[in-house]
């Protein structure tokens, strides 16, 4: 009988190959003007692109798991999601706004969810040729290479990536100060850049995600960090409210400080 962890590493296995070819299909819209929509009235862009990539993330992932739910940015919510103990969580573009912007970072996004807590996880960036992965036993991958969050250094100050608001009072009380980090267009891949060292911590503004943030929170809690809540607690996925309050990410050691501060910047 197949153990769970075999499970999930087949549907890793599973996760990347669709990746691989959503991130193929939109780069055949890439700096081609493709079609525009606005949608969460008028805050937010969708473009051809965007649905093309979902269309396939759809039909290779739903057609090797036809028994998994499906929650994705870009598909109208389908409620019988929450009856599945198993559900892929899509953004099938993260990073919209600078893919239309003619930018690079921008990355498909893909996890396998189970009883609401990521065990798959993908992120793809096809043109910084860069590949992350993590299932729920094994390591955080980056091109094959292990990752790892960083540890707090008192000879620097933290690189936190953060609106300048939320950064200028973190500052106050992280020890060492701050050094802020400038924007980074897709939230996924931001975390992503704290599992890999580039970036100590981020805070995240509430209203992100379960699509922005599903693959990107195992990969980071599988390079030695996590993504949290104000409380400390993990986030859960696959609720019928899909999107979250503010929230704290950073390797382990140094998670406990910055969810303090960001709590007093908050007023909690």
């Amino acid at each position: 009988m197949q153990s769970p962890a075999d499970a999930w590493t087949a549907d890793l296995d599973l996760l990347v190959g669709a990746a691989r070819l959503a991130g193929a299909k939109a780069l055949d819209f890439f700096r081609k003007a493709p079609d525009v929509w606005w949608k969460n009235e008028g805050r937010s862009p969708v473009s051809a692109a965007d649905f093309a990539a979902n269309d396939i993330l759809k039909k290779e992932l739903l057609s090797a798991r036809p028994n998994y739910g499906w929650l994705s940015e870009e598909t109208d919510d389908d409620a019988g999601r929450l009856d599945c103990e198993t559900v892929f969580v899509i953004d099938p573009i993260d990073g919209t706004r600078a893919f239309i912007a003619g930018k690079d970072i921008w990355c498909v996004s893909a996890a396998v969810v189970h009883h609401g807590r990521p065990v798959a996880g993908v992120l793809f960036a096809p043109l910084l040729e860069e590949l992350y992965t993590a299932s729920a036993q094994g390591p955080a991958l980056k091109n094959g290479t292990p990752i790892a969050a960083t540890d707090p250094d008192a000879a620097r100050p933290t690189r936190l990536a953060a609106p300048e608001d939320m950064a200028h009072g973190i500052d106050r009380r992280m020890i060492g100060g701050v050094h802020r980090i400038a924007h980074v267009p897709s939230l996924a891949y931001r975390l992503a850049m704290v599992a890999d060292g580039r970036i100590d911590a981020t805070l995240v503004k509430r209203n992100s995600h379960d699509w922005d943030l599903a693959a990107a929170d195992l990969i980071l809690a599988r390079a030695g960090g996590a993504l949290v809540g104000l409380d400390g607690g993990p986030l859960s996925y696959n609720r019928p409210t899909v999107s979250h309050e503010t929230l704290c990410a950073a390797g382990s050691a140094r998670l406990s400080g910055l969810v303090e501060a960001a709590r007093h910047l908050s007023g909690h």
